[in-house]
Parts: C-alpha cells; structure tokens; sequence
C-alpha cells in the first residue's frame, strides 16, 4: 500500500469538487477524486492505497461523495490525526475505515505503509506509529461493506435493554 500524503484541513470539495456532486457511482467520482488539488491521484491511486492527512481530514460540507470518490478510487483506509465529524460518519456508512494516528507527520508521501488493526500500529520503514483501536461494532460495518449492507446481513435488531429514569 502506497501513501498519498495531505496535510491539515483538507475539506470535503478539495476530494470531490463540488461541480461532480451529480454523479453518485463511486468509480465515475473516482475520476475525478482530488481534481484540482492534486490532479494525479485519478490517474495513479491503486487499489489498497492509503491517504494519509493531518488535522481536521475531510472538514467542509457534509457531502457522503467525498469518501465515495475515495472508495472509488480503490482507498479503504483514511489515516489522519483527526477527522472533521461527519466525514468520519460518512466514511464508515460507505465503507472507508477512518483511522486516527497521531503521528502522520512522520509518514512521507509516497512510502510504503502497512497497518495491523488488531495489534494498533501503522508501520512505516520499520517503524511502528501507534493508531487508535477500532471498535469491533465500526469494523464490523466496514466489513459488512457499509452501514446499508451491514443492516441487511443483520439478523436481529439490536435492543437495548438499559432503562431511561
């Protein structure tokens, strides 16, 4: 998995501009993904890489066509030290897993990332950056493919059992 490094407050019209929020097909966003901002990603993301950002990832408007683009385009995992609140939520209802490191400032752009979820770091060059965990509930959607999909495969509707006084 290759890196494709961004820095802070990287907002939601810089991943998708505004001009393609008519079309709602991932791979059609895909081509357009970071157009104007950084106009070669279209063209060279692969699938399974990772964009890394700093601060406040994915700030802006609440458009969910932002973390489609980035489906799209074959990125599954968003790493950055903090995400804008409903990117976060957006992300995980179309399936990108936001992860939260708080040293992306030591990932350079371009390097080859790996990331294991269990154990909670990201490695580098061999060096190991810690990562915050990942509930087993969002996994479970990001696994599932989505919040839709993880609804459909759902075969009891959760309950809860704590009384409000």
């Amino acid at each position: 998995m290759q890196v494709w490094k961004f820095g802070d407050n990287v907002d939601t019209d810089a991943i998708i501009p505004g001009r393609f929020l008519t079309i709602n097909n991932p791979d059609e966003l895909a081509k357009h993904a970071f157009e104007g901002t950084r106009d070669e990603f279209a063209r060279k993301v692969k699938d399974g890489d990772v964009v890394v950002g700093g601060k406040n990832f994915g700030c802006g408007s609440s458009r969910e066509h932002a973390p489609l683009a980035l489906l799209g385009a074959g990125v599954h995992v968003v790493l950055a030290q903090s995400f804008a609140r409903i990117f976060f939520r957006n992300a995980i209802n179309v399936g990108v897993l936001p992860v939260v490191c708080h040293d992306t400032d030591k990932i350079a752009d371009g390097t080859k990332i790996t990331l294991d979820l269990k154990e909670g770091y990201a490695e580098i060059d061999g060096t190991k950056l810690a990562i915050e965990p990942v509930p087993p509930f969002m996994q479970g959607i990001i696994d599932a493919g989505g919040l839709v999909e993880y609804a459909r495969n759902l075969k009891e509707v959760p309950v809860c059992t704590k009384s409000r006084q």
